[in-house]
């Protein structure tokens, strides 16, 4: 089944300049996205290369996905973690092996839901997270590299709901305890575009779907355990991705999404997406080098780039006979 463009479609791809060549994220090519264990899962990181082999086939972009589970960029582990088995990683270990192996134009960063520890607030903690991404922020740029900031996924384990007060009424907001930690970790990731970062955020926006789907179904969750959102978390990530950079794109991405899923191919692209991201991320990890215990080591990083180059070429000619 051969899907036509609307109208609308066409006209939005002939008059929007973004999307040339050389004014959509302009001298980049190699993208490399750090963070934890959601970064690491890859379904936010696959959408958005979904989105970049789709709306901009001219470009040659390689996207390199590097979370590792656990990770925090405030060097901070509780006791006990994993058990007692390991500590936290910590990026302040692999960052300095990660940027000159990798060589990115563009860093995205996503941390935050680790380095609070599942703890109340504390200043001495929040510090330590500041520390951190000013950290990464500076590395980032001295090794020559852009650097987009997104703030943390909402914290949304339903035990962790505020209870209803005296009077029976609920509360005001339906997210509590933990996520008011991301919260302020959040606002302050915001409040550093006034030095000129760029922040993207995720967590606000996630705040507010969720907020919005527990009016009519308190149970709603994107993650059972509150941390790692399913499918669709992801997809609301990448949605604020390409939102954040291109507003413009935001009609033509949901409208490619629905025509991709009424098509007989469309999960088979999707797979060879994930495929792409996942044989390269983790032999990059690995050849990286990091002591994170139970991560699949993948293949050998020649091999890995020689099966990424041809999954590649397989997404070039699906994404050609799409007509989407």
């Amino acid at each position: 089944m051969r899907f036509l463009p609307t109208l609308a479609a066409l006209l939005a791809l002939c008059t929007a300049p973004l999307h040339a060549a050389d004014n959509f994220l302009p001298g980049v090519k190699r993208i490399v996205f750090l963070g934890d264990s959601i970064t690491h899962a890859g379904g936010y990181v696959e959408n958005f290369d979904l989105y970049l082999f789709a709306r901009h086939p001219e470009r040659k972009f390689e996207v390199i996905d590097i979370g590792l589970s656990s990770e925090t960029v405030s060097g901070l582990s509780e006791e006990g973690h994993a058990g007692g088995k390991f500590p936290r990683p910590d990026l302040h270990e692999r960052l300095d092996r990660a940027l000159p192996k990798t060589k990115p134009d563009l860093v995205f960063a996503c941390y935050g839901m680790n380095d609070g520890i599942y703890l109340p607030f504390d200043e001495g903690r929040f510090a330590k997270f500041c520390d951190g991404m000013e950290w990464l922020h500076d590395k980032a740029t001295a090794a020559g590299a852009q650097i987009i900031h997104l703030t943390p996924p909402t914290f949304h384990a339903l035990d962790a709901r505020p209870k209803p007060g005296p009077d029976g009424k609920p509360p005001t907001s339906m997210l509590g305890g933990y996520n008011e930690v991301l919260d302020r970790y959040s606002a302050w990731l915001l409040d550093q575009r006034a030095k000129g970062w760029r922040v993207i955020d995720i967590h606000g926006p996630m705040n507010a779907f969720i907020e919005k789907q527990r009016q009519t179904n308190p149970d709603f969750i994107f993650a059972k355990d509150g941390v790692h959102p399913n499918a669709e978390g992801h997809a609301l990530i990448a949605d604020q991705l390409i939102a954040g950079l291109v507003p413009g794109d935001v009609a033509w991405w949901q409208k490619f999404q629905a025509d991709l899923a009424a098509n007989p191919n469309g999960a088979e692209l999707r797979k060879l997406i994930h495929d792409y991201v996942h044989v390269l991320g983790d032999a990059w990890l690995s050849d990286i080098g990091h002591k994170r215990p139970g991560v699949n080591p993948g293949l050998p990083l020649p091999e890995a780039q020689a099966r990424a180059a041809e999954l590649e070429g397989k997404i070039r000619v699906l994404v050609a006979e799409l007509h989407l």
